[in-house]
C-alpha cells in the first residue's frame, strides 16, 4: 500500500489556512523541502529523521529554503547520532544552491550534515521507477516533475510548478493520480502556472487520472485573494493541509481523509 500525505497545499503566498505545498510519500520520501516544511511535518507528528528521500522540483524559495532549518533539526534534534541517511535527488545546481543556503543560514554549522547527504541526480528503488523531466517555468529556477512507476506497473506523477506543456501533460495521461498544482486564479496571465480552466481541460481530458490540486490560490480560513472555488471535473479534488489518501498495490485509489 502507498500513503501519500499533502502536509501543505498552499503556493508562495500561503493563503489562509494553508501552509506551502508538501507532499509525503509513505512517511519518507518528501517533495521540496519548503520554508514550512518543519512546521508541517510537527503538524503530521512525522520526525524529520524519518525522511530518506527528497525530491527536489526546482529551486525557488518557496519550495527549497525550509532545507537549512530540516537539517539544522535533525541534527540537534531527531538524528543526533547522524546514524539516518538522506538521499537527495534533483537538477545540477540542487547541491550548490542548498550547501549555500545552510552556511548563509547557520555558518558551518551543518558542514558535517551536509557531507553525509547522498547528492544524486535520480534515486534508486525496489519499488519505484523515478524519472525527473522538465516543465514550463521559471528556467533559472530549474524547473522539473517528478514521476513513479511502481513495481507492479502502474505511475503517480507530481507536477512541481508548472504551466501546460507537454512533457507534462503527455505524462499524465499515464498516471492513476497526479498531485499538480493550480497558482493562479483565471484573471491571471501566465504561461508558468496552471489555471482553473486548464485544469479542466486536462481532466476532461483524461477520465481515468484522478488529480489532487496542490500549490493553490484559495483561501480557507478567511479572505485574502478569494475563499471561492472554481467548478471542476469531477476527478480533480482541491487539496488541503494534512489531507491523506492511499493507493493498493494495484494502484486503486481510496477515500481521501
Amino acid at each position: 500500500m502507498t500513503q501519500l500525505d499533502l502536509l501543505g497545499s498552499g503556493n508562495a503566498f500561503l493563503p489562509s489556512g494553508r501552509l506551502h505545498s508538501l507532499l509525503l510519500i509513505n512517511q519518507h520520501i518528501m517533495i521540496d523541502c519548503p520554508p514550512t516544511a518543519l512546521a508541517s511535518l510537527r503538524n503530521a507528528k512525522v520526525s524529520p529523521a524519518n525522511i530518506d528521500t527528497i525530491l527536489v522540483t526546482h529551486l525557488h524559495a518557496d519550495h527549497v529554503f525550509g532545507f537549512p532549518s530540516f537539517i539544522l533539526e535533525r541534527k540537534y534534534i531527531s538524528d543526533r547520532s547522524g546514524e539516518k541517511p538522506l538521499t537527495i535527488a534533483g537538477s545540477k545546481n540542487v547541491r550548490q544552491r542548498l550547501e549555500l543556503l545552510c552556511e548563509l543560514a547557520y555558518p558551518g554549522s551543518l558542514d558535517s550534515m551536509l557531507s553525509n547527504i547522498n547528492w544524486i541526480d535520480i534515486p534508486e528503488s525496489d519499488i519505484w521507477t523515478f524519472e525527473r523531466f522538465k516543465v514550463q517555468h521559471d528556467p533559472k529556477s530549474e524547473p522539473h516533475g517528478w514521476m513513479m512507476t511502481h513495481k507492479n506497473g502502474w505511475s503517480i506523477l507530481h507536477s512541481g510548478d508548472s504551466g501546460p506543456c507537454e512533457e507534462l501533460w503527455n505524462r499524465v495521461k499515464l498516471c492513476k493520480l497526479v498531485v499538480i498544482e493550480m497558482s493562479v486564479p483565471e484573471t491571471v496571465d501566465t504561461h508558468s502556472h496552471h489555471k482553473p480552466s486548464q485544469i479542466s481541460k486536462l481532466a476532461n481530458d483524461c477520465p481515468d487520472t484522478q488529480f489532487l490540486l496542490t500549490h493553490t490560490y484559495i483561501d480557507i480560513d478567511y479572505k485574502i485573494l478569494t475563499t471561492d472555488s472554481p467548478k471542476l471535473p469531477n476527478n480533480v479534488t482541491i487539496g488541503q493541509d494534512n489531507l491523506s489518501l492511499t493507493l493498493d498495490e494495484n494502484g486503486k485509489i481510496g477515500n481521501f481523509s
